[in-house]
């Protein structure tokens, strides 16, 4: 484990260069403290476990060079007691990112076969979601609730990602509903499998009751063809007892296009929904 310096105040970010797995190829880690961490030997912290892990807090690591400043944002929601902090954990993507993230699920069904197809011809193989998520819950979860001072029960658990990373992070509340409570789906990339994979995720939504999901999109680049999908993924929430603004959210953000740039202005958004 390496410590990565952060501006003055910003908490501590605990770099884990190859993470060991028997699932998926090792990768970097990331885990970032929040400053009253280290103040307290007591304290313990719910846990956000985030794709795309090095566009979270470095510019030096980011695509285009533009991080999401999830470590100040979580700051200045504390600061206006609005948050009381949490352990963010980033998993960096690999070579394999479309595979990791694509919901593997959804596209062995009977009526997939096609897009199964195409989808493995256009990105080197098969989805590989499932040993994802199998390395987040049997191995990197139990490594970061034995070495870090976190809330591990289902209750104090989350899970956010954008584009591809929305994708996985609604699966994953799918797949795992016992382990996650909420998931952040940012600039969700509903194309990937269209109206197939919308209806998938549509009917294997999580009990309302102990479940919140934050959605949202823009109006620029990719994000313009995501209205329709999200539109109809609000229709499966609704009929599954969803709640707006209680235990789900769909924004709709004019003019933002599909980059880190617009993530990162508006990430305090999902932050605020799921661990206010």
């Amino acid at each position: 484990m390496t410590d990565i310096p952060l501006a003055d105040g910003a908490g501590k970010l605990h770099r884990y260069a190859d993470f060991p797995s028997e699932n998926i190829t090792p990768r970097p880690v990331d885990v970032w403290c929040p400053p009253g961490y280290a103040h307290s030997e007591t304290s313990r912290y719910p846990v956000l476990y985030m794709q795309d892990g090095q566009n979270l807090f470095e510019a030096s690591n980011a695509y285009a060079g533009i991080d999401w400043g999830v470590d100040r944002a979580i700051q200045r929601l504390v600061s206006y007691n609005q948050i009381k902090g949490a352990i963010v954990v980033g998993v960096w993507n690999s070579s394999r990112r479309w595979q990791e993230y694509m919901p593997q699920q959804a596209l062995e069904l009977p009526q997939a076969v096609e897009m199964k197809e195409t989808f493995s011809q256009a990105n080197g193989g098969p989805p590989l979601s499932d040993q994802y998520l199998s390395f987040l819950v049997k191995e990197l979860k139990p490594f970061i609730d034995a070495n870090f001072r976190t809330l591990p029960g289902q209750g104090h658990t989350f899970i956010m990602g954008s584009s591809m990373g929305g994708l996985l992070s609604l699966y994953a509340l799918e797949q795992y509903p016992e382990l996650f409570t909420g998931a952040g789906c940012l600039s969700t990339h509903w194309p990937a499998g269209g109206d197939l994979l919308v209806d998938y995720l549509g009917e294997h939504l999580p009990d309302p009751a102990t479940h919140k999901l934050y959605f949202d999109f823009g109006t620029k680049t990719m994000d313009a063809e995501y209205e329709p999908y999200q539109q109809r993924m609000d229709t499966f929430l609704q009929a599954a007892g969803y709640q707006a603004e209680k235990n789900w959210t769909t924004r709709k953000f004019g003019g933002a296009e599909h980059s880190e740039v617009a993530w990162r202005a508006r990430v305090h958004i999902p932050l605020l929904f799921l661990l206010g």
